[in-house]
């Protein structure tokens, strides 16, 4: 995927293979920077890297 590119709450579920309830309360908690448009959320691949690498970090 493309760094620019923009997800949905599934594609995000799929990278990540999380559950829908886990993936909103990343997005809710601005763990994962997204936004929305109406109600669907609209997630930078960016940010779930971000978010990848946060963690790792956290982990060493």
């Amino acid at each position: 995927m493309k760094e620019n590119e923009i997800i949905t709450i599934e594609q995000l579920m799929d990278m990540l293979n999380i559950g829908k309830n886990t993936a909103y309360k990343l997005l809710d908690s601005r763990a994962i920077k997204a936004f929305r448009i109406g109600n669907k959320w609209k997630i930078p691949v960016s940010s779930v890297y971000e978010y990848i690498n946060e963690q790792t970090e956290c982990a060493k």
